[in-house]
């Protein structure tokens, strides 16, 4: 038999649910590092929760436009056409649908506005929220993949770590 034949399907073989599945966590990933960055600036900069939850929202929509703006220069790239109608509400599906990733810190700012918490707390909440998101993405990404437990508990601890390690980079930054 040919060695060629037992390697598993690439990516483009795979189940289309399957690879969905993975972009929108891919994205999520990336908004959620992201937004856990500009928390921690804000920590030591922001002014006003308004003006915190707006530099936010900036950032997230900045990201997520250039990461829809890489996904059809990609497609442009290796299919040599623009992306087809379906195509293009799938790369907008995938992009903009990770926007749910950020709702508990505008949540929190929106807490911090209204008098309920100081901005400081709806920071350091947000931060907590974004670095558990980041476990919890860790643990649907690895759920449904055939790894030991052993194994899940360092994709865990991956994202985990990866998030803390942020948060020391920007202490560092602005500290």
């Amino acid at each position: 038999m040919d060695d060629a034949a037992a390697e598993p399907p690439v990516a483009s073989t795979a189940d289309p649910l399957a690879q969905q599945r993975a972009e929108h966590l891919k994205e999520r990933v990336y908004i959620t590092f992201t937004a856990l960055a500009v928390v921690l600036a804000q920590r030591a900069h922001a002014e006003s929760a308004g003006r915190a939850a707006s530099t936010l929202f900036i950032a997230v929509i900045g990201t997520l436009l250039a990461v829809f703006l890489a996904d059809v220069v990609s497609h442009l790239a290796v299919h040599a056409s623009l992306p087809t109608a379906p195509e293009l509400r799938h790369m907008v599906r995938v992009s903009f649908g990770t926007l749910g990733a950020v709702g508990l810190p505008f949540a929190f700012m929106g807490l911090a506005a209204a008098g309920v918490w100081t901005l400081d707390g709806a920071l350091r909440a947000s931060t907590i929220a974004l670095v558990a998101a980041l476990a919890v993405i860790g643990w649907v990404a690895a759920r449904r993949a055939p790894l030991s437990f052993g194994q899940r508990l360092v994709v865990l601890f991956g994202e985990f770590a990866l998030g803390l390690a942020v948060i020391g980079l920007e202490v560092l930054a602005h500290g």
